[in-house]
């Protein structure tokens, strides 16, 4: 019996050994504690299971794993897997390493929350905050076609989304360059 993400119980067959999964083998209880965390951190940034899944993995594996490897271990699809660490290179999360002997790129997780925090920042929410500006200004052209009752209880609304807006746009870019970004 195989250890998969959907499956906490383990076989007779595995023992609990953090050494005894390898590359290629199933995941242990420990892998599959560590990927439960990332995905359940996931969930609050709204973030596709499959990267939670891929990172976690990474995060913890002793050695770079290849692609194969996490679509074999995660049992996830390639397409998954290669959008994935396309979107974890992008923000810095993975990076890709060489392995003697092994064409097949490999890759290994980022550690560090700073560089991860800020490109996060810096290149996911930075953008959709300065996209939602336009946005917001749509709506409250919208807002101001609508009859005075309704009109009243949603321009509430809308300069409460304005100011959401402008704090972020002035607070996150100050953020980020603490951060180092």
């Amino acid at each position: 019996m195989l250890l998969t993400l959907g499956d906490k119980v383990q076989s007779k067959e595995h023992s609990s050994s953090f050494s005894e999964a390898g590359p290629a083998g199933p995941l242990n209880p420990l892998e599959l504690e560590i990927i439960d965390l990332f995905v359940q951190v996931s969930r609050l940034l709204g973030q596709p299971r499959s990267l939670a899944e891929i990172y976690g993995l990474l995060f913890v594996s002793v050695k770079p794993l290849a692609m194969d490897d996490l679509i074999e271990r995660l049992r996830i699809s390639k397409g998954s897997a290669s959008q994935g660490l396309k979107f974890l290179r992008n923000i810095g999360a993975v990076k890709t390493i060489y392995v003697a002997g092994d064409r097949r790129v490999h890759y290994e997780a980022v550690a560090e929350l700073r560089n991860l925090t800020t490109r996060f920042l810096r290149d996911q929410i930075l953008p959709h905050i300065n996209s939602g500006q336009a946005q917001l200004e749509r709506i409250s052209t919208m807002v101001k076609q609508l009859p005075p009752e309704e009109r009243a209880r949603l321009n509430g609304r809308v300069t409460m989304l304005q100011s959401w807006g402008k704090r972020g746009r002035k607070f996150l870019p100050i953020i980020v360059k603490v951060l180092g970004g």
